[in-house]
């Protein structure tokens, strides 16, 4: 206080900071946080998903690709499903341009005549049919799933093709003989059942690779022939009538399934068609 009564106030100035800016940094920290988690977890489902299934998501994307290759169980109305529970087809198929061509991708076969659509349309979807029962009969085991890695199926003018091919890990036949490994025996008996359901007739073509024999004397050529000729006798004793064999075929090396790999386990398989005559 000073001389004569007069109070003197004076008022101090506080600086330091720069004070805030709003919470617009706390939007953009949320967005930040948002953004590394989604990427988190799409790192997580790439390392969960198979290359298979990362190959149906690109084509699902791909403008370019009408229809994806890895569909659901059917092409029809309720895309594999039916009323009865008992009768719905398996979903994990390939489906779709695959075992549906599209009349560009189609084959026209040896007279290069082609049935008319409604007939084509027809004969496709009964094919259809038959790829997801037998599907549906492989289950869900780990064992199933072992026996799946061995087999493609595939529709064209001829019929139901079914593939049976060496993986690199397990062979279906004792190496170059024609005695067949368990797995072979179980995929001819799921064959086997397929068969049952059907009266079409069926085709048997054995392929090898282009490895030769030492020697010279057995060849490729008998190699083919006697393992096509074991398949036929495993699906009779399935149950598949001595009459619906309409051929047994030994193609030796003539017809590889992997062209750039001559010698590669894909070519060795055998293929048992489900001929359209009958259809």
């Amino acid at each position: 206080m000073a001389a004569g009564g007069t109070t003197i106030i004076k008022r101090k100035k506080v600086s330091g900071g720069d004070g805030h800016h709003g919470g617009a940094w706390k939007v953009a920290y949320a967005d930040f946080v948002t953004a590394m988690m989604a990427f988190f977890l799409l790192m997580w489902l790439l390392n969960a998903t198979s290359e298979e299934q990362k190959q149906g998501l690109a084509e699902y994307f791909d403008p370019k690709v009408p229809i994806a290759r890895l569909s659901g169980g059917g092409t029809g109305a309720f895309g594999g499903d039916s009323m009865m529970s008992e009768d719905t087809m398996a979903q994990n198929g390939t489906g779709a341009s695959k075992n549906t061509p599209s009349d560009n991708d189609k084959a026209k076969g040896e007279t290069g005549a082609s049935p008319d659509a409604a007939d084509r349309e027809g004969v496709a979807e009964a094919m259809t049919a038959l790829d997801n029962m037998f599907r549906g009969m492989s289950g869900e085991s780990e064992q199933a799933n072992a026996l799946l890695q061995h087999i493609r199926t595939r529709v064209t003018d001829e019929g139901l093709v079914i593939e049976l091919f060496d993986t690199a890990e397990r062979p279906l036949y004792e190496k170059g003989t024609a005695r067949p490994t368990a797995q072979m025996r179980a995929l001819l008996k799921m064959v086997g059942q397929v068969t049952e359901l059907v009266t079409n007739k069926v085709a048997i073509d054995g392929h090898t690779d282009d490895r030769t024999f030492p020697g010279g004397d057995y060849t490729n050529w008998e190699l083919s022939s006697d393992r096509a000729l074991s398949a036929r006798r495993a699906l009779v004793t399935a149950g598949l009538a001595e009459d619906r064999v309409a051929r047994v075929v030994g193609k030796a090396d003539r017809d590889p399934s992997d062209v750039e790999h001559p010698s590669g386990p894909r070519n060795r398989r055998v293929e048992i068609i489900l001929l359209r005559s009958d259809l």
